[in-house]
């Protein structure tokens, strides 16, 4: 089994080395640990600090475009390099590398589909009481989504199955913790988690500037996904609350047409409750529309997994094996 490790860097020629340093290069139970470096799009010199430091395959952007696309650029590219096992890290030495070996066991005993390392950031000193405590909140509420109990959403240090990696879904060129998770609980995937070291913070997050920033990308993007499954109940339940209160509105009107005879000074309740009886309706039918849609599109990545499947099984075995050489 070949296990590809890789790391999404932005202008990380100071911290590539130690994390390069840190991935074992022997695993037992594996024949190849290759390493593969995505530059997006970096002014420095990380691609050259990569060839350096042994990377075995590297994928360089003309320009900066994003996590999102990094990460679906390094998967598609572990994909046809042959990876049985792909693994996440970032470039800024943040986890300790050593512990690759904890999260391809659960894959290795064939437990999981997917493993989640767990910083437990209560412990990490680094992170303010501030930061703890959303970070709690965020990962009790899209694991809540997802169906799943994983303490440390936000971690990016993962294992992934191929079967896993060719049904993954990325929608996003922001971050992508989150959305697995919601996905990995709908589509029903063996989820595990494994208690992982971090190293001393070398610095600041480049992905978001500041915690609420993260957490209000985070949670959209969590209900965006939550959505494509869930649009039906979602648009429903709005529906059955906006029509519930209609319906009191009316019965409210009719109380003083007929009983206070006052109903000519209440007509704006009766258009009030029109209006959200409408409303109501209207939401319950997109909710139907958008369930219809979602359906569809699951067939379609059904189908993109398929296509993918054949196109990696026509790949020469050469090519396949060694990726043609580093890029």
């Amino acid at each position: 089994m070949k296990l590809i490790v890789q790391i999404p860097c932005l202008n990380e020629e100071e911290t590539l080395p130690a994390t390069i340093a840190d991935i074992p290069r022997e695993i037992e139970g594996l024949e190849r640990v290759e390493i593969l470096i995505i530059d997006d799009g970096s002014t420095d010199r990380t691609a050259e600090v990569a060839r350096e430091c042994g990377a075995d395959h590297i994928v360089r952007f003309p320009q900066n475009r994003g996590l999102g696309h990094a990460f679906k650029a390094g998967f598609d590219n572990a994909l046809r390099l042959g990876a049985d096992i792909i693994i996440n890290t970032d470039g800024d030495n943040q986890y300790f590398g050593g512990d690759i070996r904890e999260l391809v066991k659960p894959i290795l005993a064939g437990r999981a589909d997917l493993v989640i390392g767990d910083r437990r950031t209560g412990d990490i000193g680094h992170f303010s009481f501030l930061k703890r405590t959303l970070q709690t909140f965020g990962s009790r509420v899209i694991s809540r989504l997802g169906g799943l109990d994983i303490p440390d959403v936000a971690s990016g240090f993962r294992a992934y199955t191929r079967e896993t990696a060719l049904k993954i879904s990325m929608f996003t060129d922001f971050d992508h913790t989150a959305e697995h998770v919601v996905q990995a609980g709908q589509d029903g995937w063996a989820v595990v988690v494994v208690p992982i070291r971090t190293n001393p913070k070398a610095r600041e997050s480049r992905l978001f500037s500041n915690v609420g920033e993260f957490v209000l990308k985070s949670g959209s993007i969590s209900l965006r996904t939550y959505a494509r499954y869930k649009a039906l109940k979602i648009f429903a339940a709005f529906g059955v609350v906006t029509f519930a209160v209609g319906v009191a509105l009316g019965l409210r009107f009719l109380y003083y047409l007929l009983f206070a005879g006052q109903g000519d000074l209440h007509i704006q309740s009766v258009i009030l409750s029109a209006v959200l009886l409408l409303a109501g309706f209207q939401m319950f039918l997109t909710g139907i529309v958008a369930d219809l849609i979602a359906t569809n599109r699951m067939l379609l990545e059904d189908s993109l997994t398929r296509i993918k499947k054949i196109e990696l099984a026509q790949t020469g075995p050469a090519e396949r094996n060694t990726g043609g050489g580093r890029q």
